[in-house]
């Protein structure tokens, strides 16, 4: 963080050093030193071509004569500053416009950034594993957002292939004309349910098979689908659907414009948007000429079977096919023409793709491949890849219907929280359950899906998530909430909130230890945007709410017995507290309450 006699201390040792680029951070001393903040000189050692022994005692010689520094003194080659009250608060929550406007890079720094998630397919309706990559997504492009980036999120829809076929032959042999308005459910729901009447009626056909001919019995059932009748109907309304087929691109729409209506509604209860949404059945024949020019420059090479290879062993992957020998496309030529795509439509300096880590192989041949046709940009492509999410009971299958839909669990959190809520409130109901059971339910789900690392393979367990005691989003929740309550305590009573504020008359350990916490929170939001990470921003929250309530407890704001003018410095405090948990909770996609 950086306060003022910091700043004085880089410009100090920029000319004294003859380095311009030179800059100090302080970081909160840590809990075995004595101190405020600690800077330490091995960082800055290397630059500054001095000893960090040598170098620490001679920051400890200019910060002594520092008017905000109360003491100072060096461990090894830790510097630990001892700030004198009045410039503590000043420098850390006394100016919020400031502080707010640290969160930014400098305009040098910003980039333009595409972030690509969500990628649903249109055969179902969208499970537990789409909300952690919709919540994933939506946060790290807004916390790029916020530390100043310029940032454009975009959808791919899977919306054809032998996938979506399934349903839609499932629906041609057994539906019987039904719609979503008839079934009274969404339409993904309905498609989804056809989804698993397919796989139903595809092991019935293989057990058949298995049955009609032993040899076949112990061959896995994805080999055998290609010898059922309705595998084979199923390749063949790809092919129709391919060309044209009028019949069957009509069933394709209709079934398609329902999933899609179903997206919409579980895009807008968890707050998700795209300023675009590309579509496979428009992109999928991109990439060929791609592949053609490659070819022609010696990038690809054509086997003796007529298919179109590249070779990357020396990149420590394998050879992988790029065109059939029948001329026909595969999946990664159609995500090279996507790609390009993308790049042509925005420029961006960068590109990031939230998808599951079973993908890992498949980024590292785009981006190689991309890299091999000559393409700058593709030096700055990333995979944030995220781990499986399991419920407390286990995994998930969508084609057998055990699949954890989005929808349901969204609705089941909002009674979990509803229950909680009423309970806090000695059993009565609020007239506004329906609003507080969404904001709480759905931002429960949010903070414990973000606040561990996206590699992680997690286990999400609801019930546990909506506690407004803990490491979860309603603890963090509450803080705001009970600031807002504070406020409205002093308001009543005829407080004075725009009144001047003497910041000096904090000094309580656990006044310091907010304010200090508060002042990091432009580093905090910075280093989570540079790794790509919410879970470092997650924890900071939930440790400045922690703090907070510390500060509540020990420190009284709007007793009678507390003094006006410490009152109004301690409004200070907590409206500082509850605008930077809001502002966090904002980047995790997350709102807040006046009351819970």
């Amino acid at each position: 963080m950086n306060v003022a006699c910091i700043d004085r201390l880089s410009a100090t040792l920029r000319a004294e050093l003859n380095l311009s680029e030179l800059s100090i951070a302080a970081e909160r001393c840590p809990a075995n030193m004595t101190g405020d903040l600690t800077v330490n000189a091995f960082k800055i050692a290397g630059p500054a071509r001095r000893n960090p022994m040598e170098l620490a005692k001679h920051i400890v010689d200019l910060l002594a004569a520092d008017p905000d520094v109360a003491t100072v003194d060096c461990v090894k080659a830790f510097v630990n500053i001892t700030l004198a009250p009045a410039a503590l608060f000043r420098d850390t929550v006394g100016d919020p416009v400031a502080l707010a406007a640290r969160v930014a890079l400098p305009e040098a720094e910003r980039r333009k950034y595409l972030v690509e998630f969500s990628a649903p397919n249109t055969n179902k309706p969208q499970h537990l594993g789409h909300v952690r990559n919709n919540t994933l997504g939506s946060a790290i492009a807004a916390i790029l957002a916020r530390a100043g980036h310029d940032v454009t999120k975009v959808n791919l829809v899977n919306d054809r292939g032998v996938h979506i076929c399934k349903s839609m032959l499932a629906y041609q042999r057994r539906g019987d004309g039904v719609t979503p308005e008839a079934a009274g459910k969404k339409g993904d729901h309905l498609v989804g349910d056809f989804y698993v009447l397919y796989d139903k009626m595809l092991k019935a056909e293989i057990a058949e098979l298995k049955a009609a001919k032993p040899e076949l019995a112990e061959k896995p059932d994805d080999e055998l689908f290609a010898l059922t009748a309705i595998g084979q109907a199923t390749q063949q309304m790809l092919v129709d659907w391919e060309a044209g087929d009028a019949d069957v691109r009509t069933l394709w729409r209709m079934m398609n414009d329902w999933v899609l209506a179903g997206f919409a509604d579980t895009y807008g209860r968890m707050g998700v948007e795209f300023a675009h949404t590309y579509y496979e059945s428009d992109t999928y024949t991109l990439g060929r000429d791609l592949v053609d020019d490659g070819l022609a420059r010696g990038v690809f090479y054509k086997r003796e079977d007529g298919a179109v290879e590249i070779d990357l062993t020396a990149d420590k992957l394998d050879k992988k096919v790029v065109l059939r020998s029948d001329g026909t496309t595969v999946y990664i030529t159609q995500d090279l023409g996507t790609t390009l795509l993308k790049y042509q439509d925005y420029q961006p300096d960068a590109m990031i793709w939230v998808v599951g880590d079973e993908q890992k192989y498949h980024f590292r041949v785009l981006f190689t491949i991309l890299q091999k046709l000559g393409h700058p940009w593709a030096e700055h492509l990333h995979h944030l890849a995220y781990g499986m999410v399991n419920l407390p009971d286990g995994k998930m299958k969508s084609r057998e219907g055990t699949v954890v839909d989005a929808d349901e669990l969204m609705d089941e959190l909002e009674r979990l929280a509803a229950a909680e809520i009423i309970e806090k409130n000695k059993g009565e109901t609020p007239d506004d359950i329906a609003l507080r059971q969404r904001v709480i339910g759905i931002g429960a789900m949010k903070f414990m899906l973000l606040k561990v690392g996206a590699k992680t393979t997690m286990k999400f367990d609801p019930n546990a998530s909506v506690k407004f005691e803990g490491d979860t989003g309603p603890y963090v929740q509450y803080a705001c909430a009970r600031v807002a309550g504070i406020l409205r305590e002093a308001a009543s009573r005829g407080v004075d909130l725009d009144a001047a504020v003497d910041l000096g008359l904090l000094g309580h350990e656990s006044e310091k230890s907010l304010a200090l916490l508060a002042a990091s929170y432009p580093t905090v939001i910075q280093k989570a945007a540079a790794d790509l990470d919410t879970s470092g921003l997650a924890g900071y929250l939930l440790e400045l709410a922690k703090a907070f309530h510390k500060f509540y407890h020990d420190c009284p704001v709007v007793k009678e017995d507390t003094p006006a003018d410490l009152r109004a410095a301690r409004l200070v405090l907590c409206t500082v507290t509850r605008d930077l948990l809001r502002d966090g909770l904002a980047c995790l996609g997350i709102e807040v309450l006046e009351s819970m």
